[in-house]
């Protein structure tokens, strides 16, 4: 989701400006909690699991050790395994893509991480040194040295810079920080030139702890919400107001410039220079997927834009260009349309603003826009058809319109562009890749995408041959058509036996596409297994009316979709229950933790990450409220969302498949206490289930390489023990047992005092010093 992500792969997405992007992509990154040392925004009811919110509780997190210390006891040390070494290698590669996030004055930066840089380097190098097979980077930040000097596990959170034109040097940048990976972030002023952060008494901007929202005004005022006290936030936890916080003052005088509702999900200030075109934009997010934008006139004034609620609303040089989520003056929803600002803003009425609107794109039942980039002249559409990109470019000049081209890729490969200089050149980088096929990475220029230069391209990180990759199509309850992919050796069995792992997300319009599998590769397809990614309703591989099939009351249309791909891929011999696993993480932790409980028996086993799991409570956790666009009001609909909550749903005397839950405590998007409490009552229960808990890494699951690397050989341990061809078939005989007995029955109960705990636990420390020393 936005704000729940859809997973992590190897392929770092394309770079985008984020001044161009909607509200709704920018809530994964937008504050909640003003103070993230709070657990959430929940009051405590009449769960009596509800001590396990508090995120880092002292008992919360004794008794996330001991699950942890059981999951590694029952799986073994992830980290002495080879597949460890081999996932780390991949991931800590030098011959990784050093993608370009960004070229400032001529030089190119790039994130990176590996062995060496176990948080990562911020650094740069001039094109001729990025042609280079090695090229010679200049290091601008390095984040170890930074948080070995200040004693902080330092991770990046990206930056924003100063943009006061396409011709003016950029000098200075915003740089976030975050602790062990949150989405609460710290700030600080960067001086690009001598690579060092300036002081606040220099004058240099340094933000406080929290998931705020900032942008450059100009180079001596920043505009910043998220950090000024709960009067200005939201229900959701995130900003209310904006304020204009000028150089060297505190910012306890910063001005307030906008304020919403204190219902509505956030509200965003903020201004930037398109194309040498200056907007300065007001807008409040009124739900996950309404919101009102304001744009400032001429005069200084702010106009309402006249689109729909639902309709998103971003730029291109002088053009407004607009997003339909529902069908609007004969436009479909799904269309694309650009419109002159400032003629669109000042006309009356339906009639003379339809006039003005040109449709850039139209959905049809198999095409859907999925994503925009932009170059000085081009914006390039990747338009899904089929689930499978391909890229039309638009020209705009002298305030025409016009369709020069398209591109595509090879069969199912993935294809993507984002400018490299869009406020100065034509030239794009373009990226493909697929399940099987390493990605590229590649410059042209967008009057010829076809003739590119490659620059980059990935290594074959995992043994291919013998794979093949399709399309099919399952056939859910209602019968709509479900397509999948399914990658699986060319010479499989259809009898029923291989072990195929299959991923789904559905929801909050994300949609699942090709591309280079290299971790799955190492962890799974080498040893002759099948992978399957399921493009189930909720996403948004065929646009809006395929997204809203599985909104709220209709959320059941997504779980049928995955439970019609399992029984299609028994039905074809590629798979049996016994050997089927699932996968999903964030919202796709929900369907994986719904599968669990509605459909134990198609499966053999369930991976669910960083989930959604406790659909009465998620509103009052984190970020939770402002996904009741998606979800529903848990305090109004109830009656729908209890159907559709695993937490709730689990019950005894069922036969469950093998589970293993993960999450982080550092995650303060998604709340640990879901996947807490249910492996808890799981407990209580008697029911079987594996948990652990990163205690770093923020929704993501992992702040580093060797933490990525465990938790995905973790993963892959369990599969491969529960559904692997070597497996029996569900828990493995010697599974240690999981419903507490005896003392450790009192002490995780918590029907001990707190101070009959501690002196517990003081003895069976000494009992054991003694035990040790009588060994000796």
């Amino acid at each position: 989701m936005a704000a729940i992500s859809a997973g992590v792969t190897l392929a770092a997405l394309s770079p985008s400006n984020p001044a161009f992007s909607s509200l709704r992509r920018r809530l994964a990154t937008l504050c909640g909690a003003n103070d993230p040392s709070l657990p959430s925004r929940a009051q405590p009811d009449d769960d009596p699991r509800v001590w396990l919110e508090e995120v880092e509780g002292e008992e919360s997190l004794r008794w996330v050790r001991q699950r942890n210390a059981h999951a590694i006891d029952s799986l073994g040390q992830p980290s002495s395994l080879p597949v460890y070494t081999r996932i780390l290698d991949i991931l800590d590669s030098k011959e990784k893509i050093p993608y370009v996030g960004r070229v400032l004055n001529g030089l190119y930066y790039n994130f990176w991480q590996d062995e060496r840089h176990v948080k990562g380097i911020w650094r740069r190098c001039s094109l001729d040194e990025y042609r280079k097979p090695s090229p010679a980077w200049e290091t601008v930040l390095d984040l170890d040295a930074l948080g070995k000097a200040e004693g902080v596990s330092w991770v990046w959170g990206g930056s924003t810079i100063l943009d006061e034109g396409p011709h003016v040097p950029k000098e200075r940048a915003m740089i976030r920080l975050s602790r062990g990976g949150s989405d609460a972030t710290v700030a600080r002023e960067l001086d690009l030139n001598s690579k060092k952060f300036i002081p606040p008494a220099d004058g240099g901007f340094e933000v406080p702890e929290a998931k705020t929202r900032f942008c450059y005004k100009d180079r001596d005022t920043l505009l910043i919400g998220g950090v000024f006290g709960e009067e200005h936030m939201t229900d959701s936890g995130y900003p209310r107001s904006g304020f204009e916080w000028k150089r060297g003052t505190p910012l306890s005088e910063a001005k307030l410039v906008y304020e919403g509702e204190k219902s509505d999900v956030a509200v965003d200030a903020y201004t930037y220079l398109d194309r040498e075109v200056r907007y300065t934009i007001h807008r409040r997010a009124i739900t996950f997927y309404t919101s009102e934008v304001l744009h400032q006139m001429p005069d200084g004034s702010f106009r309402r834009v006249a689109v729909q609620p639902d309709a998103e609303v971003d730029t291109f040089a002088d053009q407004l260009l607009i997003t339909l989520r529902s069908d609007w003056l004969g436009f479909e929803a799904g269309s694309l349309l650009a419109t002159p600002a400032l003629r669109f803003m000042e006309a009356a009425g339906d009639e003379a603003r339809r006039a003005l609107l040109t449709p850039l794109f139209t959905p049809s039942p198999t095409a859907s826009l999925e994503r925009r980039a932009e170059s000085r002249h081009f914006l390039i559409l990747a338009v899904l058809e089929n689930v499978v990109a391909r890229l039309r470019f638009w020209r705009y000049d002298k305030g025409a319109w016009l369709l020069k081209h398209t591109y595509k890729g090879e069969g199912l490969q993935a294809v993507s562009a984002s400018g490299v200089n869009p406020e100065l050149s034509d030239e794009i980088w373009i990226t493909a890749s697929g399940y099987t096929q390493p990605t590229s990475y590649s410059l042209a220029h967008a009057s010829t995408p076809d003739k590119q230069e490659l620059l980059k391209a990935l290594p074959t990180f995992y043994d291919a041959s013998g794979l093949h990759t399709e399309q099919l199509f399952a056939t859910s309850e209602d019968g709509t058509k479900v397509p999948y992919f399914l990658v699986a050796p060319a010479a499989m069995r259809r009898d029923g036996s291989t072990p195929t792992l299959l991923y789904g997300y559905g929801g909050f319009e994300i949609s699942l596409t090709p591309g280079y599998i290299a971790t799955q590769g190492v962890g799974w397809l080498e040893k002759g297994y099948a992978y399957v990614q399921a493009n189930i309703r909720g996403g948004g591989e065929f646009g809006p009316k395929w997204h809203q099939a599985a909104l709220k009351e209709k959320r059941s249309k997504a779980y049928e979709d995955f439970e019609a791909v399992a029984r299609d891929l028994v039905a074809r011999g590629i798979t049996s229950p016994s050997r089927l696993a699932v996968q999903g993480g964030s919202n796709g932790g929900l369907l994986t933790g719904n599968m669990f409980v509605r459909s134990p028996h198609l499966f053999g086993a369930i991976l669910c990450q960083v989930p959604l799991l406790d659909m009465r409570r998620y509103h009052k956790l984190l970020a939770g409220a402002s996904w009741m666009g998606e979800y529903g009001n848990p305090e109004t609909d109830w009656g729908f969302l209890q159907q559709y909550s695993p937490y709730h749903n689990v019950a005894p005397a069922v036969k469950y498949p093998p589970i293993l839950f993960t999450t982080s405590t550092r995650d303060d998007r998604v709340h640990p206490g879901h996947a807490r409490k249910m492996v808890r009552k799981l407990v209580d229960l008697g029911i079987r289930s594996l948990y652990y808990e990163n205690i770093e890494g923020g929704h993501g699951g992992a702040a580093d390489n060797k933490q990525r690397a465990f938790m995905t050989t973790l993963a892959y341990t369990f599969l491969e023990q529960t559904v692997g061809k070597g497996s029996l078939g569900g828990w493995q005989a010697g599974t240690t047992p999981l419903k507490p007995r005896g003392l450790r029955a009192l002490l995780e109960s918590r029907k001990l005092p707190f101070w009959a705990i501690t002196l517990t636990g003081a003895a069976a420390i000494l009992g054991l010093a003694f035990v040790k020393q009588s060994r000796l």
